[in-house]
């Protein structure tokens, strides 16, 4: 698809920059932990909780502070929440939230033009709103199911978009660029002296709240 002229000078702009270096110099440090692999469970039925130690009332009490945004007993009705399963166009498409990054509304488009002709206010505004909606890397949210073995067992947890670069040139691409942890309870068995114990202890579970473009490596 053929750029407008404006974009085009953009990326010209910027093509000097193509290296794995971020045109507005954001290159956050996601952690290598997020998102979280899947958990290998032993499949022995004998290291399940049973159904007296899946009482309720017993386990929101140690459970302390539950967060419905991110925490559900029983299965949600739609796995995906928010945007998970929108297509690229409607992605790409996506108007930006929060506020626009410094380094993108302080770029100087006139440096392009020279002196005598500047870009109108109106295309500078173009420009960064393309910029901004091009790289714009959207938390993806969707309801996972940790087994019977966590308590509860039903987190909405967050992903980076990853199908195409959010970088100009392309290069870049969205990853966690933060993140929050919660609580959730955790069904652990030992053997002790030739018995097995049981008990439900409290865990931390990272989810990603924030992604930002970053080098591929």
């Amino acid at each position: 698809m053929d750029l407008p002229q404006g974009l085009v000078t953009v990326y010209l702009l910027l093509v000097s920059l193509a290296q794995c270096q971020h045109y507005y110099l954001l290159r956050p440090i996601p952690s290598d932990t997020l998102p979280l692999l899947e958990l290998k469970e032993d499949p022995d039925p004998i290291y399940d909780p049973r159904e007296r130690d899946l009482n309720e009332t017993e386990l929101r009490s140690a459970l302390g502070d539950f967060d419905s945004r991110f925490l559900s007993v029983s299965p949600p009705q739609d796995r995906y929440t928010g945007n998970e399963d929108l297509e690229e166009l409607d992605l790409q498409q996506q108007n930006p939230t929060g506020m626009m990054p410094k380094d993108i509304k302080n770029l100087d488009f006139d440096a392009q033009w020279g002196k005598k002709r500047k870009a109108s206010k109106k295309l500078k505004r173009r420009l960064q709103m393309w910029l901004w909606s091009y790289s714009f890397c959207p938390v993806l949210y969707a309801w996972n199911d940790l087994g019977a073995r966590f308590w509860p067992r039903f987190v909405r947890a967050g992903s980076c978009y990853s199908k195409r670069s959010c970088s100009v040139p392309e290069g870049m691409v969205c990853k966690p660029g933060k993140s929050t942890h919660i609580t959730l309870l955790r069904w652990r068995c030992v053997q002790r002296r030739g018995a097995l114990k049981c008990a439900w202890i409290p865990v931390q579970y990272p989810i990603i709240t924030e992604c930002k473009c970053s080098c591929a490596n």
